[in-house]
């Protein structure tokens, strides 16, 4: 096979997979199903999505994060499609705003534990942001079956409310559409925003129904003369707006985005854009079939970045990483990359691509500090193994060189993306600024994989060990067993390191089209450039 056989086998492959995970959006995204959908209509309501494409610009593509939330992840509860809410970015009026409305055909609604994580991931990115956010409730509440996996730790149910707080006080506009039910704890978040709307007939807040109120005080009353609109507007003013449907409700929220004041911006510098030197398209070429193999970053940079805007920084030092200051779609951007080719160093010492070395590391980190100084955002483009182990880097200091990197990006007050095109491994996935680092936005690739280490040697490690532990317990283990073993652990792990499998925890917030990386990096930074207030950046202590 010559080599422009392989890279269209491979594009191929790509584009297979990607038709693979569009397919299985476009079920996800019919949450509870048509019967459940249908029952909605019946009841005079749109659904989650109807009411989000109603609400948005009519030129407006919906920018939806967390889509695979809880994928796999409730089968023994009937599921939780995108995690029963939908959450994302679009224009409204003109207005960049953050959306999070429940979805009442998946468990009419209800929150699992993933609801909650998704909720706090949504209201988080308005905050670092400075984004309106908005919300279309219609919700049952706590799904009763798991509350202690929701209710009461740092990261469940009552975090939301203390959000809606924070959020009002940074001066960042809420608005709430009641839409549907809003039960018990969850009455608060639409009432603790700074303005709520309520949909009469459908819509209802109360903080407990009326079955509950006659099981607790004997009092016999219906939901609506409990909370229903007419009680809310007009006897309670629990809400501001009472609205006749739908559609009236998102159109009065279109009016109140409109009228928002005018919001300060961080400045960040952006110019006229310029394409790529290389097609977008073939970014799909660029990346090699076998993720073990050698393969050079530049090429992918290349599909990226404005023609003629790459400046490398310390190019011929630290050659497994790619640092440098570019333009993406006229946004100044710094670049930290993963250098995948096998590249030696003046001495002559060979160093493998996908792993951090001492010298790579030192130059990140100085190059992190420069970003931070220069207030440009930085873009991560993982495809890392880690760093690099042995006796010889141990006695270099790989450790003291490793903690300065993640010293650098723990502390970075700019924005931050990251995009994991590949392998995301141990240690590896903290210094290129995994989830546990704040990135502002964290995207994937397809062909992503995130795990403590790589599967073979992970699935070699595990092996060793159970078959250690089998023959401490007196069995006798032939090399057929050993294989057996190793082929249920392998395929478990393979399982557990798909991008699918991230994207379902809400490692990461959206799995994209390698194609579409440049316009997900310079949505990203327009998003960020919303926000204004930067702390001014600072490390602690650092070993030299």
């Amino acid at each position: 096979m010559n080599p422009s056989d392989s890279k269209q086998s491979h594009a191929d492959g790509v584009k297979a997979l990607i038709k693979e995970i569009n397919k299985q959006e476009a079920v996800i995204k019919k949450g509870g199903g048509e019967k459940r959908i249908k029952k909605q209509h019946d009841k005079g309501k749109l659904t989650a999505r109807e009411r989000i494409d109603l609400l948005l610009d009519e030129d407006c593509r919906f920018h939806e994060l967390g889509l695979w939330a809880g994928y796999e992840m409730y089968e023994e509860e009937g599921g939780c499609p995108a995690g029963g809410v939908v959450t994302g970015i679009g224009r409204v009026s003109g207005r960049d705003c953050v959306i999070v409305a429940n979805d009442a055909t998946v468990k009419a609604g209800a929150w699992f534990p993933i609801t909650a994580k998704k909720n706090l991931r949504a209201q988080e990115i308005a905050i670092e942001n400075h984004l309106p956010i908005l919300y279309l409730v219609d919700s049952a509440g706590v799904y009763l079956p798991m509350q202690d996996k929701i209710f009461p730790d740092k990261d469940h149910f009552g975090r939301i409310f203390r959000n809606n707080a924070v959020i009002s006080a940074r001066g960042i506009p809420q608005i709430a559409a009641i839409m549907g039910s809003c039960v018990a704890g969850g009455a608060y978040l639409p009432i603790m925003s700074d303005e709520a709307l309520i949909v009469d007939g459908t819509g209802s807040v109360f903080l407990a129904g009326s079955y509950l109120v006659k099981a607790a005080i004997g009092e016999e009353v219906d939901n609506e003369t409990l909370g229903g609109a007419t009680t809310h507007t007009e006897i309670s003013g629990v809400t501001d707006y009472k609205m006749k449907d739908d559609e009236e409700c998102l159109h009065t929220v279109r009016d109140l985005v409109d009228k928002l004041g005018p919001f300060d911006t961080a400045g960040f510098n952006r110019k006229e854009p310029v394409a790529p030197s290389r097609d977008v398209t073939e970014i799909l070429d660029a990346f090699p079939d076998d993720r073990t193999k050698p393969y050079d970053m530049t090429n992918v940079l290349e599909c990226i970045v404005d023609k003629g805007s790459f400046t490398e920084f310390k190019k011929g030092y630290g050659q497994t990483l790619i640092t440098g200051y570019a333009r993406v779609d006229g946004w100044s951007v710094g670049l930290v990359a993963n250098q995948r080719k096998i590249t030696r160093t003046k001495q002559g010492e060979m160093q493998v691509g996908g792993v951090i070395y001492s010298d790579s590391a030192d130059k990140a980190a100085r190059f992190i500090m420069n970003c931070n100084q220069k207030k440009i955002p930085i873009v991560f483009l993982q495809d890392v193994t880690g760093f690099m182990i042995g006796k010889r880097s141990e006695h270099g200091g790989i450790i003291k060189d490793g903690a300065k990197m993640v010293n650098a990006v723990s502390n970075s007050t700019v924005p931050k993306i990251t995009i994991v095109v590949g392998n995301s491994y141990g240690a590896g996935n903290y210094a290129m600024c995994g989830r546990a680092y704040d990135p502002r936005f964290m995207y994937a690739w397809p062909s992503a994989r995130i795990a403590v280490m790589g599967g073979s040697q992970a699935a070699k490690v595990l092996t060793q060990i159970r078959v250690s532990s089998l023959e401490k317990q007196g069995e006798e283990i032939t090399e057929e067993e050993e294989q057996e073993i190793m082929k249920e652990i392998s395929e478990r792990y393979e399982h557990q390191t798909d991008v699918r499998y991230a994207a379902a925890r809400m490692w990461v917030d959206r799995i994209i089209n390698p194609i579409k990386t440049r316009d997900h990096i310079s949505r990203a930074i327009r998003y960020a450039n919303h926000n204004p207030d930067m702390d001014e950046f600072k490390t602690g202590v650092i070993q030299v």
